[in-house]
């Protein structure tokens, strides 16, 4: 058990990474300005009178979140809070900045002074590698190529932040470069989550948009998988970067049959041009997340997304 710190947990991946750790017995501080992650998400662990959890309702940049981490002093922080939309990188890149880059330095530097022993950081399996060869795929950590939009590069800048604490004060870290994640708590009528953008509007009888000509192809991970990630790497893994996706490639295309099946969907996609700063196809390398972590994914994407439309249709 431990006094852990989740920034971003109120989110998707944040708010079922606090119910685990919670299950777990751990002590949990959770930090969220609410800009896109919901209180509801929440609302069965704040329910329980017992349940060592406290919330923060703070912008990562803020001075605030210095005050949080000396009042809870947390033994490990895990940071999920980012802006992680790619157009909205695009078109505003120095919000995106702010938040990503200097909501994580004013992070790392409220662990410095206040004797955090960990931090473990999310950042995107999907957007840092740039865009990689059909023959290079799944990547692995190590792959060369270099961001296409505004969010990769400040979240494979940031990077270099930990290095430099690590070195400078011994701060430990790991690095969680996620794929496509998918699962319950994904908001539908957001603008990331392909799944659930497709999965709540099937369910509805609405008409569905698919951006380019369907065949962008994305490594699809569960929810679940993710946050087993995360719990592993509060132990494990100190001072490098790990692949969490499953190596497997599914184009938009398919993604779009799958869920119309397990939605009963009639209708067809309507196509739509490209947009800016999106690739044309991604897997990840998972196998140094199996040496690092003991980690490997463990649910099908027919299972996922039969979870996840269940979810939606609740």
């Amino acid at each position: 058990m431990a006094r852990v710190l989740v920034t971003g947990g109120a989110g998707f991946i944040g708010s079922n990474l606090t119910d685990r750790l919670l299950a777990e017995g751990h002590e949990v501080a959770v930090v969220d300005d609410l800009s896109t992650g919901r209180l509801a998400n929440l609302d069965d662990a704040r329910s329980r009178p017992d349940a060592p959890l406290t919330f923060h309702e703070i912008d990562i940049t803020s001075p605030d979140v210095v005050a949080v981490v000396a009042d809870t002093r947390p033994e490990v922080i895990l940071h999920l809070a980012a802006q992680i939309d790619v157009r909205r990188s695009v078109a505003d890149p120095i919000h995106d900045a702010m938040v990503n880059v200097v909501g994580t330095v004013n992070l790392l530097e409220a662990a410095r002074r206040h004797g955090v022993g960990k931090v473990v950081m999310t950042t995107s399996g999907g957007c840092i590698y740039g865009e990689p060869g059909p023959a290079d795929l799944p990547i692995a950590e190590d792959y060369p190529g270099h961001p296409h939009s505004q969010y990769g590069a400040s979240k494979r800048g940031v990077e270099e932040y930990f290095y430099a604490y690590s070195a400078l004060y011994g701060l430990r870290w790991t690095s969680l470069a996620l794929a496509n994640v998918y699962g319950p708590r994904q908001d539908p009528g957001g603008e990331a989550g392909v799944v659930s953008i497709f999965g709540g509007r099937m369910l509805q009888g609405l008409p569905l948009t698919v951006y380019g000509d369907g065949e962008q192809s994305r490594d699809f991970v569960f929810v679940t998988d993710v946050v087993d990630a995360v719990v592993a790497a509060i132990d494990r893994g100190d001072g490098v970067r790990c692949n969490i996706g499953t190596g497997e490639t599914t184009s938009v295309n398919q993604l779009f049959a799958s869920l119309a099946e397990l939605t009963g969907y009639e209708r067809e996609a309507q196509y739509a041009p490209e947009r800016p700063g999106e690739l044309r196809q991604i897997a990840l390398d998972t196998r140094l997340a199996g040496a690092e972590l003991g980690w490997k994914p463990r649910t099908s994407l027919r299972e996922g997304l039969a979870r996840t439309v269940d979810w939606l249709r609740d």
